[in-house]
């Protein structure tokens, strides 16, 4: 497919930009037009997902055929099965005739799932058994009914995520996902950001009878290196905003972070733990709950040595040949790597060589830790979960701690 089918193919559906991601996802929905396989788009929340299944289905066989938009997550989950199979006459209060489901209705063409993923459990096994054998059953009938119909389902969210917390079925997943195609979010698309400003700001401008808006290179550059959780649509509200709202026509910076939430966010580098963030927080802070005690432990040491050195007489650091006088023991720090000087202390006119005293401490890191969980969990009568939330971090790292310490409940 060349460049000149792929622009044909956005004037036909208003798709502004040319950022290479975008032209390939194009590309494949095309490919796959012809063909019946299903098609799993994934991308995020506005990002203009249901554009593809259109493209697929003008480009199909199919085209002359019913086409249906259906958003799964906003269907309740008590109706859906009805809403997407049908039900007969008397199937559930409220069920005063036999209706008609979208999969039924739509034979012959193409169905989009749209937020395939907010899909509950049983719909799910219904849902599969149409893609594998274009049979269904209505609710409350027992007759199986065939269908043909493409199906395209479309999600923001993380389908393996869902699938490793019972969520979505894994066999749907790779039913579903015979061809996948991404979308790319807004920050992957910088330099498009420009074009759909414009694009935005032209339309704005000659719907309202007002002069379009401009950007200044600053400002261009602060929208750039913005984060657009909300992508093209949240870049379309705020275009729109700054254009009734703004008398000025030349947007600066200045005006510019007005109208963008979080503006000190941007889509800068940052850390990423891959999804092991919650872990490693609660990692974090229980180190931090270890050390602050230790610090504790060191402060008490210091303040026993401190009475303890007030309460004796005549002691001195031997480190020199001169007379003995009677002053207070100083407390060496471990971290200064100094010679080795010994304390004497007089008792009864003798001298007692005394052990050096240092700002040491006996316990380990490691042992420190277990004992504060050992101490949780014996406060709470071994309840993992009250022990956890105690100590700041989650019951998974709680059971890992507990497996690698061999504490025994």
């Amino acid at each position: 497919m060349d460049i000149q089918d792929i622009q044909s193919i956005k004037q036909r559906f208003k798709i502004i930009g040319n950022d290479p991601h975008l032209n390939r996802a194009i590309e494949i929905a095309v490919q796959v037009a012809g063909t019946d396989l299903t098609v799993l788009i994934n991308g995020e929340s506005g990002t203009g997902k249901d554009v593809f299944p259109q493209i697929i289905h003008q480009n199909s066989s199919r085209k002359h055929k019913n086409y249906f938009a259906i958003n799964c997550g906003a269907i309740p989950e008590g109706t859906i099965d009805s809403e997407l199979f049908g039900h007969e006459k008397g199937s559930f209060t409220g069920a005063y005739e036999t209706r008609k489901g979208y999969f039924e209705v739509a034979d012959g063409g193409t169905i989009f799932l749209d937020e395939v993923g907010e899909m509950p459990l049983a719909t799910q096994a219904r849902l599969l058994r149409v893609l594998e054998n274009g049979e269904f059953i209505k609710v409350g009938s027992s007759k199986v009914q065939k269908t043909d119909v493409r199906v395209v389902a479309a999600t923001n969210l993380n389908i393996p995520l869902a699938i490793e917390k019972g969520k979505f079925r894994e066999d749907l997943y790779y039913r579903l996902n015979t061809v996948p195609i991404h979308i790319p979010s807004l920050r992957e698309r910088k330099d498009d950001i420009r074009l759909l400003f414009r694009k935005f700001a032209a339309d704005c401008a000659e719907k309202y009878r007002m002069p379009a808006l401009q950007l200044t290179q600053e400002a261009l550059i602060m929208m750039e290196n913005y984060r657009w959780d909300g992508n093209i649509r949240q870049l379309k509200n705020i275009t729109e905003q700054i254009s009734i709202i703004e008398n000025e026509r030349i947007i600066t910076p200045d005006i510019l972070k007005n109208y963008l939430p979080n503006n000190n966010m941007t889509s800068l580098p940052t850390l990423y733990k891959g999804g092991r963030d919650e872990e490693t927080i609660s990692e974090r802070d229980l180190l931090y709950k270890v050390l602050f005690d230790m610090k504790n432990d060191i402060i008490e040491l210091r303040k026993t040595v401190k009475e303890l050195s007030e309460n004796r007489i005549n002691v001195q650091h031997i480190g020199d040949n001169q007379n003995l006088t009677p002053i207070n023991a100083t407390v060496i720090s471990p971290l200064e790597d100094e010679e080795e000087t010994f304390i004497y202390v007089q008792d009864n006119d003798e001298l007692e060589k005394v052990e050096p005293i240092k700002e040491t401490t006996s316990l380990s890191l490691e042992q420190t830790e277990k004992d504060l969980i050992c101490k949780a969990l014996e406060k709470h009568k071994g309840k993992r979960k009250d022990a956890a939330k105690e100590l700041g971090i989650s019951e998974r790292t709680l059971y890992r701690k507990i497996n690698e310490y061999q504490i025994n409940l």
